[in-house]
């Protein structure tokens, strides 16, 4: 266990230092254009180079088990219901049995993506794009069919509470950029272009062994500050174990500023409440922490996010 120091609290951004901070981000992601935004990172080349993270062969799952019943964190859990169930057939000749599937994408429980049409700031989603596309019928620009092919590339877990030395952090903690400089230091990692950043702030294992709790009012996650990093690196993908937001808010007047410049500012597709509990000691096992992550949303042309299943391959 690698022990570092808790930063100092980082300050509450006014809404004019967000909106300054926006701006510098919007600038700085020009390159992230189209439906795509940053995925555009994933060049064929770089998929291939991340091939060569594969040693062992050994995979594992990024993603919690999709949950039906309601709790503090999920009022509104995945309803799932069989059809066709054994009963209903004679004894004898062909039958099957089926299921249905109905859930709240953008919980804060089950694991899913974000696609680029989910936030809306100031009238408009990434690019520019005018919000009045996303209709009652669904998104008609930026939705997640943008990921039909897939997302694959390397995949960086940095882990939060491993360099702190405890086993979560707490709720309305902050991981900033001196965390994300640290971590890469003491995993002997380093972020780079077009990387799948997956940030460990320990919330499922909190969760696993304190009950689950109103994650929507306080829950761990990045400061708004700590997006300049990704910035710097131009990685195609950001994924938390929890909603990568931490509430409180940390910005006036913004609920979601990790949401608003991630997504709306720099193209970035988000994963929120990934799993970290099979892969971070995987990672600890094998003294690395960089792996290839393939990334298959369902097919919903309209949609603004999709259930998700990561995987790594070390």
């Amino acid at each position: 266990m690698v022990t570092h120091a808790r930063p100092a609290e980082p300050p509450r951004l006014t809404q004019l230092e967000f909106d300054t901070l926006h701006r510098r981000m919007v600038a700085r992601s020009a390159w992230a254009k189209g439906d795509r935004g940053a995925l555009a990172a994933l060049t064929p080349a770089r998929v291939l180079a991340a091939t060569r993270e594969v040693r062992t062969g050994r995979t594992v799952t990024l993603a919690a088990p999709v949950e039906t019943r309601s709790g503090p964190d999920n009022p509104e859990p995945a309803r799932h219901r069989m059809k066709g169930r054994p009963e209903e057939h004679s004894s004898s000749g062909l039958g099957f049995a089926m299921d249905s599937f109905a859930m709240n994408v953008h919980g804060d429980a089950d694991s899913h993506i974000d696609a680029l049409c989910h936030v809306i700031y100031d009238g408009t989603l990434h690019g520019g794009v005018t919000a009045s596309s996303v209709t009652a019928d669904g998104a008609t620009a930026l939705s997640v069919e943008a990921a039909r092919d897939g997302i694959v590339g390397r995949g960086v877990l940095l882990d939060i509470p491993r360099l702190r030395g405890v086993p979560w952090l707490e709720p309305g903690d902050h991981v900033t950029v001196d965390d994300l400089t640290a971590a890469e230091t003491a995993q002997h990692v380093h972020v780079g272009e077009g990387d799948l950043l997956f940030v460990r702030v320990g919330h499922r294992r909190r969760r696993g062994e304190l009950g689950a709790w109103h994650a929507a009012d306080a829950r761990a996650g990045l400061h708004p500050s700590a997006l300049e990093f990704l910035g710097d690196r131009r990685v195609a993908v950001l994924g938390g174990d929890g909603n990568n937001d931490t509430a409180p808010s940390s910005t006036e007047g913004v609920d979601f500023p990790v949401h608003v410049l991630a997504v709306h500012a720099m193209g970035l597709h988000l994963l929120d409440y990934l799993r970290f509990e099979d892969l971070a000691p995987m990672c600890e096992a094998e003294r690395r922490w960089s792996f290839l992550c393939v990334i298959a949303p369902l097919r919903l042309p309209d949609a603004t996010g999709s259930p998700v299943n990561p995987i790594a391959v070390l």
